[in-house]
């Protein structure tokens, strides 16, 4: 049920009237324009209105075609919800998936993690983007967001997969040229290498100890969106940088990475968030619960954390 021609079609409209743009819509679906256009035309003429205004430009939606976004929002729901409930008689997980994650934990962590699924669940259709941005998962139709970072909107539900929190390091190069900080109040002389993380105000270090928090802004000639690219900079030995454990814990290991001041860390827990209408989703529930399971399989282990008083402690990850 979930293939009639008309929920997909429904679907595409929905798509298109986000995008605003054929285009856009057709690179996302993997489709081509004519494609997009052919399928919304059926659509007009199936329901014998116009749906979107069309220029060169810009696709923007009719009056008709916001009482239809309205009505196919609607209805997608409820056939996922339905199947939602008899995949859940049939202890059975079946229909659409749409995951977001950042670009180097979903590629890291998160993909590996959904091939795994898929091959515990064949029912389940899954389409994984990554994206380096804030995601409003109501109106881009996302249903699950792997985050990392514990700012999170309080309109939406999260339940943690896996602790983590991100660390000061740098490579032996850099603090051989330069002297190791011995403070947080150190760090605004030396150079950093910052990234706009999607939860993180950029260039406002946030960091905590045993005896509470304390913010540092930190400066430096050279920054990215990207946390790979900030990651192979540190290793070139051009400054300190913030980065989560996953992310560094190998180079760490290895030697290619100091981790400087580690009695400061900032937490940065990973989570899945979505929407209160999935609350009840038995496709949610179970891919929520198999990312856990995975995770704490896989990427679950102990590093030491050194506190003001000298005792040593332990942190999952």
């Amino acid at each position: 049920m979930n293939n009639l021609p008309i929920l997909q079609d429904l679907r595409v409209f929905l798509l298109v009237a986000k995008r605003a743009s054929f285009v856009a819509a057709a690179e996302e679906i993997g489709a081509s324009p004519a494609f997009i256009s052919k399928r919304i035309a059926i659509l007009e003429n199936i329901l014998n209105v116009t749906l979107l205004h069309r220029t060169t430009r810009r696709v923007s939606i009719t009056e008709d075609g916001e009482r239809i976004y309205e009505w196919a929002q609607r209805i997608l729901n409820d056939v996922h919800q339905m199947l939602d409930e008899l995949s859940e008689l049939r202890q059975e997980p079946q229909g659409t998936i749409r995951i977001v994650s950042s670009f180097g934990f979903g590629r890291q962590f998160v993909a590996p993690a959904l091939s795994a699924l898929i091959q515990a669940y064949p029912q389940l259709e899954l389409r994984f983007d990554v994206e380096d941005r804030i995601i409003d998962l109501a109106t881009e139709g996302i249903d699950l967001d792997i985050r990392v970072g514990d700012d999170i909107d309080n309109n939406l539900i999260a339940r943690k997969l896996a602790s983590n929190h991100r660390i000061l390091c740098a490579s032996p190069d850099y603090l051989a040229r330069n002297p190791m900080p011995k403070t947080l109040n150190d760090l605004p002389s030396h150079s950093c290498l910052v990234i706009k993380e999607r939860d993180h105000p950029f260039g406002i270090w946030q960091l905590q100890n045993s005896t509470g928090s304390q913010s540092v802004k930190v400066t430096g000639s050279m920054s990215s969106n990207h946390g790979e690219i900030i990651h192979q900079w540190c290793l070139d030995g051009h400054g300190i940088t913030l980065r989560s454990y996953w992310d560094v814990r190998e180079s760490i290991k290895s030697g290619a990475l100091v981790h400087i001041l580690p009695e400061y860390y900032q937490s940065a827990n990973i989570w899945a968030v979505y929407v209160t209408r999935l609350a009840m989703s038995a496709r949610i529930r179970v891919t929520i619960e198999f990312l856990e399971r995975y995770f704490q399989l896989h990427y679950s282990e102990q590093i030491e954390v050194k506190s003001d008083e000298g005792l040593w402690k332990n942190r999952k990850i």
